[in-house]
């Protein structure tokens, strides 16, 4: 058997209203990063995962972690179906001058 790399992505939407939903969801993030997951973007976390067996051992971990309230999800995807993402950036708007067009020496 071969080696064959996946990702697994973690999508988590926890409430934050009350001091108790804070608290789990500060627990919830510390543990994912723990496990390895780094962020790809807020409220989605990303992991390499070896093999099957890796990532089903990953994704039964994520489970038993997983806060009381909220939705958590989870997608696994090969190396090659990842790399194939997408990144779309929009424009960068910044107030900050960053140029010396029109700047007065005195």
């Amino acid at each position: 058997m071969g080696y064959r790399y996946m990702r697994i992505i973690i999508f988590f939407d926890l409430p934050t209203t009350t001091s108790a939903d804070l608290r789990e969801y500060r627990n919830f993030r510390k543990e994912i990063i723990k496990l390895g997951f780094m962020m790809l973007q807020e409220s989605v976390y990303v992991r390499l995962a070896l093999n099957k067996t890796v990532e089903s051992s990953i994704i039964n971990k994520v489970k038993s972690i997983r806060p009381p309230k909220g939705l958590v999800q989870i997608l696994s995807v090969t190396e090659k179906q990842f790399s194939s993402m997408e990144t779309i950036v929009g424009e960068v708007s910044s107030e900050t001058l960053d140029t010396d067009d029109r700047m007065v020496i005195l």
